[in-house]
């Protein structure tokens, strides 16, 4: 080539407009794939970290790129005409009322208020135990003649139960006519010590009889006839019901046998079971209403708690108490199933309802509801709940507002929030402010269409 041949430099030929189209829509695809994979692993970075990390403030003038890529996504919008400033509330997440609407948010108000609550249990009627007993002589022999024949028989105090033969007891009663003889003859004897003798013979005789259980009168009767019974009669101590029978006529029985089992129904116990945290509520003396499923409408009974076990089932994790009623004319069945209901009277106190509350199982948060749309998680320490309310002990004041219902999906809105920070923060070319959108998402290799393509430096010059 002569040097006064003239050189063409001929640039590199522009990409038709079909193919720059075809680069940027790849461009962009890229940029929204690797945008919602980003945001996905922050939301799940979020929920695994426990209390929901407060969202991104929505946007000032500087963020509008933010605004125009969550503008098409309901209820996030992230700032806008009309909201207020993100610096007034802290870390928060803003939700428009439409929004609000659309996903059913309610609140309420945290106030002061008497935390009255009821327990109610199911319990069971059983024999009161102090008023139970077991019939046994004291003396070996055979049964003569029984009296009550069928367990569940009422009997009273005083009622012949059964006659037994004993031959002890018929030597014994001689043994005593003897002395009483003996005590007739010398007691006229001139010597004391003679005199003595005779009624000591005679009072250990007698009390001999009247550790067997016999009478006075019967004594008085032997003393009468001057004929020793053949047989004990033996008679029931109190009014009550035969649980349990183990006489038969002729059987022979010793003092270990139990005859009979007879228990008083004038007092009967209530069996109910509360659970542990509910103790504290319950108290010795406090007054129980025991409502019954059968007899007239509104039937109930009031009675005192009088026991309250020192141990918990193993099996239920509840505690055993015990409330004693009268019962006089035997209409309460024991093993029947009634209901216990103790009313506890609470003192004024600071409380939040238990649908506000969130439990991730290490802590509690609710989501607290603040001026113009903005919400925000706020961790809170409660105690035991009462009926429908917990009691506030931290993290609250009297007059805040919480969110009731809806607060999932609340409290995703603020995750989301969250994790569309978090990415725009953490991966590269994803800045979203500057105005730009989307549009100025910088992806590595994407070329503007806008761009002029940069002249060749320093390259051989080409020949047409």
């Amino acid at each position: 080539m002569s040097d006064d041949e003239p050189s063409t430099i001929v640039s590199s030929p522009e990409p038709a407009s079909g193919e720059r189209r075809r680069r940027v829509g790849a461009s962009v695809v890229v940029a929204l794939v690797s945008a919602a994979i980003g945001a996905a692993g922050a939301l799940v970075a979020v929920r695994l970290g426990g209390v929901p990390a407060t969202s991104a403030a929505p946007p000032s003038s500087k963020h509008s790129a933010d605004h125009g890529v969550m503008a098409g996504m309901p209820g996030m919008e992230s700032g806008g005409a009309g909201a207020p400033p993100a610096e007034a509330h802290g870390q928060s997440v803003y939700i428009s009322p439409a929004r609000q609407q659309l996903i059913g948010v309610r609140t309420a108000e945290v106030t002061h208020r008497a935390l009255d609550t009821t327990i109610r249990t199911v319990g069971t009627l059983a024999y009161d135990e102090t008023r139970v007993t077991k019939i046994h002589t004291k003396i070996a022999g055979w049964i003569e003649r029984l009296f009550v024949d069928y367990e569940g028989k009422s009997v009273r105090r005083g009622q012949p139960l059964f006659t037994v033969y004993s031959p002890d007891l018929v030597s014994t009663q001689n043994e005593y006519l003897l002395a009483l003889e003996a005590r007739t003859r010398l007691g006229q004897s001139q010597f004391p010590e003679t005199r003595a003798g005779a009624e000591s013979l005679l009072a250990a005789t007698r009390q001999r009889l009247e550790l067997w259980d016999i009478s006075d009168a019967q004594i008085a009767e032997l003393e009468q006839t001057r004929q020793p019974r053949k047989t004990l009669t033996l008679y029931s101590p109190f009014n009550g019901i035969v649980l349990d029978r183990n006489a038969f006529a002729g059987q022979y029985i010793t003092p270990e046998t139990a005859t009979f089992t007879i228990a008083d129904l004038s007092m009967i116990w209530v069996l109910g079971q509360v659970f542990e945290y509910e103790l504290p509520l319950v108290k010795l003396g406090q007054e129980a209403e025991i409502q019954f499923p059968y007899g007239p409408p509104n039937a109930t009974l009031k009675g005192k708690i009088t026991f309250i076990a020192p141990d918990v089932d193993p099996t239920t994790r509840r505690v055993t108490i015990r409330i004693e009623l009268r019962n006089p004319g035997f209409e309460l069945k024991p093993d029947a199933y009634v209901t216990v209901v103790i009313q506890v009277s609470g003192g004024p106190a600071l409380a939040v309802p238990r649908e506000a509350v969130i439990d991730t199982g290490v802590r509690r948060y609710v989501l607290l509801a603040r001026a113009d749309g903005y919400f925000e998680p706020r961790e809170v320490q409660v105690g035991q709940p009462v009926d429908d309310y917990y009691p506030v002990l931290q993290g609250l004041a009297h007059g805040d507002t919480v969110v009731t219902s809806a607060q999932f999906l609340v409290d995703s809105e603020t995750n989301l929030q969250a994790a569309m920070q978090a990415m725009s923060m953490s991966m590269p070319g994803m800045d979203m402010g500057g105005g730009k959108g989307m549009e100025g998402m910088d992806m590595p290799g994407h070329v503007h269409p806008s761009a002029p393509t940069p002249p060749a430096k320093n390259g051989p010059p080409v020949k047409r």
